[in-house]
C-alpha cells in the first residue's frame, strides 16, 4: 500500500460513519475550544492588569506608610491600610530628592457631595498639583488643584466627568461652590472624561488639596506616596535617596515600604501566568477524555472491519500499512476536531471581547499550537493501541469472522 493509499483507507473510514465521525470532532473540539478560550480569558486578565498599572504612569515608585516585615511584595500590600504615619511634610520632603521629577501624596476617603439639592456620596481624594501629570490625566475645564505649596489649603475642589454632570447637568460648574462633607468649597475644574484605572472610577471622584483632605477625614496620615522618577533606569538609586530621607525624618526607623511599580506588576504577572497556565491544564483534561473516546471507538472499529482487515493481509497489506491505516484515521479525527475546536474557541474570545470590551481577551499563539499540538498528540497515543490491535489480526483468522 501507497502512502496515498492509506490516506484514502483513513477517509473512507472517516466518512462511512458519519454520526460516529461527528461525535468524535465534538468531543475533540469542545477540549480544543476550552484551551483557547480559558487562556483568552486568562491572558486577558493579565493585559488588563497590566494595562492598568501602566495607566498609573511611568517610572513609579510607591512608598506605602507601615513596616512590611518580610520585605516582600504582594498584591495585598498596594492596596491595605496601616496605622504608621506618613505626613504630607515627608511627601514635601521626598519632592526635593535628586531625581524624583513628581510625588504627589494621597488621602483618600469617601464624603457627601451636594449641590442644588442633589446629593451623592463619593470618593474624595486629597493630593497635590503634581497628581495631574503623574497620572497622565487630562483638563476638560478650569485647571487642577493649586501648584504653590503655601495653596495646600485652598478650599477648592476638582471633580470628575460623571460627578459634575450629576450634580450640575449642561449647566457651567468652574466657579460654582458646593459642599462635601460639611464643608464649602469652589470648583476649581473639572477632569476630561478618564473612565476606570485599578478599579476606581476616576470619573466619579473629587480631588481636594491634601491639608483639606486631613481637616475633612480628620487625620494627618497619608494613604500613600507615588514618585516619578526622571528615568526607569534611576528608580533603585531614587529609591535608595527616598528611604535614606525617610528613614531621617523618622528618627532612624524604616516605619514605612517602598514598592516599585515594575515590582508589583511583575508579581501580579507571575499569579495570572500561572493561573492561566492551571485553567489550560484543566481545559487539555478534556482533550485526554477526548483520545480516550478516540480510542474506543476506534477499538469497536477495528472488531467491526475484521473481514476488512483480513482481506487486505490477503491481498499482501503489511503489519505497518494496517497499523499506517488506523493511525492515520485518528489523526484525522484529532486533526478535524482540532481545527473545529480552535474555531469554536476563537469565536468564544471574540464573544468575550464583546462582552466585556475592556478586556483584552486574545487567545496567545502558545495556546492556539499548544491546542492543536496537544489534539494531535492525544489522536496518535490512543489511536495507537487500536493500530496495534488491528496489525496484530491474522489474515485467515480474520477473514472467516462475520
Amino acid at each position: 500500500m501507497k502512502p496515498l493509499d492509506i490516506l484514502r483507507f483513513a477517509l473512507r473510514a472517516v466518512t462511512a460513519y458519519p454520526l460516529r465521525t461527528a461525535l468524535m470532532l465534538l468531543a475533540m473540539a469542545i477540549g480544543v475550544a476550552a484551551v483557547v478560550m480559558l487562556t483568552a480569558l486568562g491572558d486577558g486578565a493579565r493585559q488588563y492588569v497590566v494595562n492598568e498599572f501602566n495607566a498609573l504612569g511611568s517610572n513609579l515608585l510607591i512608598v506605602l506608610p507601615g513596616r512590611s516585615e518580610t520585605r516582600g511584595v504582594n498584591p495585598g500590600s498596594f492596596f491595605t491600610e496601616t496605622p504608621r504615619d506618613l505626613s504630607n511634610a515627608d511627601a514635601e520632603a521626598v519632592r526635593r530628592v535628586p531625581g524624583v521629577v513628581r510625588a504627589a501624596p494621597l488621602a483618600v476617603g469617601t464624603s457627601e457631595v451636594s449641590f442644588g439639592g442633589k446629593l451623592r456620596e463619593t470618593m474624595v481624594l486629597g493630593t497635590s498639583a503634581d497628581y495631574l501629570p503623574l497620572r497622565r490625566f487630562q483638563m476638560a475645564q478650569g485647571s487642577f488643584l493649586p501648584a504653590s505649596a503655601g495653596q495646600d489649603n485652598a478650599a477648592v475642589v476638582v471633580l470628575g466627568s460623571k460627578l459634575r454632570s450629576e450634580l450640575f447637568g449642561s449647566a457651567p460648574a468652574v466657579g460654582r461652590m458646593l459642599r462635601v462633607g460639611d464643608r464649602r468649597y469652589r470648583v476649581q475644574g473639572v477632569l476630561a472624561p478618564t473612565g476606570n484605572a485599578m478599579g476606581l472610577a476616576i470619573d466619579e471622584m473629587a480631588f481636594i488639596p491634601t491639608e483639606q483632605a486631613f481637616a475633612l477625614f480628620n487625620t494627618s496620615t497619608l494613604f500613600r506616596i507615588f514618585i516619578e522618577t526622571r528615568d526607569r533606569a534611576s528608580i533603585e538609586a531614587t529609591r535608595t535617596r527616598v528611604v535614606s530621607l525617610l528613614k531621617a525624618r523618622h528618627d532612624g526607623e524604616e516605619d514605612f515600604n517602598t514598592i516599585t511599580q515594575d515590582a508589583v506588576l511583575g508579581t501580579f504577572d507571575k499569579i495570572l501566568g500561572a493561573i492561566t497556565l492551571g485553567v489550560a491544564g484543566i481545559a487539555a483534561i478534556s482533550l485526554g477524555v477526548a483520545g480516550i473516546l478516540v480510542m474506543n471507538v476506534m477499538l469497536v472499529s477495528v472488531t467491526q472491519r475484521t473481514a476488512e482487515i483480513g482481506l487486505l493481509k490477503a491481498l499482501g497489506a503489511s503489519s505497518q500499512h494496517i497499523r499506517s491505516a488506523f493511525i492515520s484515521e485518528a489523526v484525522l479525527l484529532s486533526l478535524g476536531g482540532g481545527v473545529v475546536g480552535l474555531v469554536l474557541g476563537q469565536l468564544g474570545a471574540w464573544a468575550l471581547r464583546i462582552a466585556y470590551p475592556e478586556l483584552p481577551a486574545w487567545p496567545p499563539n502558545w495556546a492556539v499550537l499548544a491546542g492543536l499540538g496537544t489534539a494531535l498528540l492525544t489522536g496518535i497515543l490512543f489511536g495507537w493501541l487500536p493500530a496495534r490491535r488491528a496489525a496484530q489480526l491474522d489474515p485467515v483468522d480474520a477473514l472467516g469472522r462475520r
